[in-house]
């Protein structure tokens, strides 16, 4: 698979990532020792770039993470990790945390599970404005100094954030979500990442698995957290449904999948390093083989406007879950 380099960084990644969360959190019921099978074929099929978060499943992505890293060259695999999401087991809620305390204790945290002497990647998972960025980014290059972390990332902020934290410390990703029906990237943010060379990472650019055109929510376990999120309910549901159905319509005529063409989509886009996520090795393989698949500009125009985003129903998050996003 072809690599790019991450940022302005000497860091090499797939053009396909591998999102990890969904083996241990979030997605209804998890197999670990299935989940080592997908990692390995994932980067046996070329993926070197896994995503997960202290957050995941309350630590027991990076734990799994890490019991898989111990049988890898440390080098050759490139682990993104996030800090700043505190959440409480008992709920849905959660407190951001960006202050210096907290970022080199989560930091230390996940190194621990990760079982790794540094993190290539090192997000803050959502922004708090109540920490100073100033005092949030000196922490996170005292943890590149001391070799614990070689990049920082940000997730889910805004272009002014951006700026802001960029001019204090270089910032080698953004992470956000980004797929057809989740289009906000397109409002300055892109751009933004172009002009100052700073990768942007694409999550959930399947929509949750809703653009596979797959998903029936009665079938989703009642732990699946999309059973309460907003586009796949009610009214909502179906009218998102029948924008899936004419994407299938359109992946037919391609000789391909739903989630296929929702890649290639993507894939179009310069700057952008989509990281989907599975747990099933075939979903995992149609994935990587969106790599072969062209779209012409033409395509990429009805798709744009098939799902153009005054079309979609439905809050992306709950308000929980929106909290600290576009901060």
């Amino acid at each position: 698979m072809q690599t790019y380099p991450l940022g302005q960084t000497s860091i090499s990644v797939s053009r396909l990532g591998l999102g990890c969360m969904g083996m241990s959190d979030f997605y209804g019921a998890t197999d670990d020792a299935n989940s080592l099978t997908v990692l390995n074929t994932a980067f046996d099929l070329g993926v070197n770039f896994f995503d997960t978060a202290d957050m995941y499943g309350f630590g027991r992505n990076e734990a799994l993470l890490g019991q898989w890293l111990k049988h890898q060259t440390r080098e050759q695999v490139v682990i993104a990790t996030k800090f700043g999401l505190v959440r409480s087991p008992e709920s849905y809620e959660r407190r951001i945390d960006n202050t210096p305390a907290y970022i080199h204790q989560a930091c230390d945290a996940s190194l621990k599970r990760l079982g790794t002497d540094y993190i290539d990647l090192y997000y803050c998972h959502r922004r708090n404005p109540e920490t100073p960025i100033e005092e949030m980014m000196q922490a996170l290059e005292q943890l590149v100094q001391a070799g614990k972390v070689k990049a920082i990332g940000l997730s889910e902020v805004s272009t002014e954030t951006l700026r802001q934290a960029h001019s204090i410390y270089p910032v080698t990703a953004i992470q956000s979500e980004y797929s057809l029906w989740t289009r906000e990237p397109e409002q300055g943010m892109l751009d933004l990442c172009q002009t100052l060379g700073i990768s942007f990472v694409a999550y959930s650019p399947l929509g949750r698995a809703f653009l596979t055109a797959s998903i029936k929510p009665e079938q989703l376990d009642e732990n699946d957290f999309r059973r309460m999120n907003p586009r796949f309910q009610g009214k909502a549901f179906a009218h998102n449904q029948s924008l899936v159905a004419q994407l299938a319509e359109f992946a037919k005529s391609k000789g391909a999948m739903p989630a296929q063409v929702a890649l290639a989509w993507l894939l179009s886009k310069p700057n952008v390093l989509p990281i989907p996520g599975t747990k099933q090795i075939n979903y995992l393989q149609q994935n990587v083989a969106a790599l072969e698949l062209k779209l012409s500009e033409q395509d990429c125009r009805y798709l744009e406007t098939l799902f153009a985003p005054h079309a979609i129903q439905g809050e992306r998050y709950t308000k929980a879950g929106m909290v600290g996003v576009g901060a």
